[in-house]
Formats: structure tokens, C-alpha cells, sequence
């Protein structure tokens, strides 16, 4: 089993928690999007975020607006739809939750290998 695709899988499962983050914290176009989770390295490409940004706007947890651009084309903003803020609130629950549990399960030393 290779390290590398459990660490990508791991990733994957918090890119959508991640991106209602970002966009809890002001509109965003997709390349802002990419340049913040990029800065926190977590390493996602162009193919993987537009899926899951429609993906996202399907499920009604954001919208976008066509916003001019003074360097090239209209930019597509992403933003939080209040359904997304509500659902962003019980992921930040779950996460914390997750948190604690996986912390308590790590730090426990095994007695059985004793």
C-alpha cells in the first residue's frame, strides 16, 4: 500500500469542508480558491476543485456571480449560500469531533503489544 494515495485520500475527504471555509470568509474565484488551499498545502488541481465547486452549487450550499474583470475575461465568484453556512456549521461539529476521537485513539498506548 502506497503512502502517497492514503495521504490524497485523506485530502479528498476534507476538500469540501476546506472550500466552505474559505468561502465562509468572503467570495472567492476559483483560482483565490486554489492559491489559499495551495498556501495551506493541501495540493488540489484545476480538474479536481471545478467538479466539486458544481458539485457543491447542485446541493444549493453556494451560488456565483459574474463579476468584470480589469485583466482578461469576467471572473466567476463563488458564495456561501446561507444553506451552506448551516451546513459548514454541523461540518465544523463533526470535524471537531472527528478531531478529539482520532486524537484520543492515537495517543493511547497499546497494551496488547506490551
Amino acid at each position: 500500500m502506497k503512502i502517497e494515495n492514503t495521504k490524497a485520500q485523506m485530502r479528498k475527504g476534507v476538500l469540501e469542508f476546506c472550500i466552505l471555509s474559505i468561502l465562509n470568509n468572503g467570495d472567492a474565484y476559483t483560482s483565490e480558491i486554489l492559491e489559499t488551499l495551495k498556501e495551506a498545502e493541501m495540493i488540489v488541481v484545476e480538474g479536481t476543485i471545478y467538479p466539486l465547486l458544481t458539485r457543491l452549487k447542485n446541493a444549493g450550499l453556494l451560488t456565483y456571480r459574474w463579476e468584470e474583470s480589469t485583466s482578461g475575461p469576467p471572473r466567476k465568484y463563488y458564495v456561501l449560500t446561507e444553506n451552506g453556512g448551516m451546513f459548514l456549521k454541523e461540518l465544523s461539529k463533526t470535524w471537531n469531533n472527528l478531531i478529539n476521537s482520532v486524537s484520543q485513539v492515537t495517543s493511547k498506548k497499546s497494551t496488547t503489544n506490551e
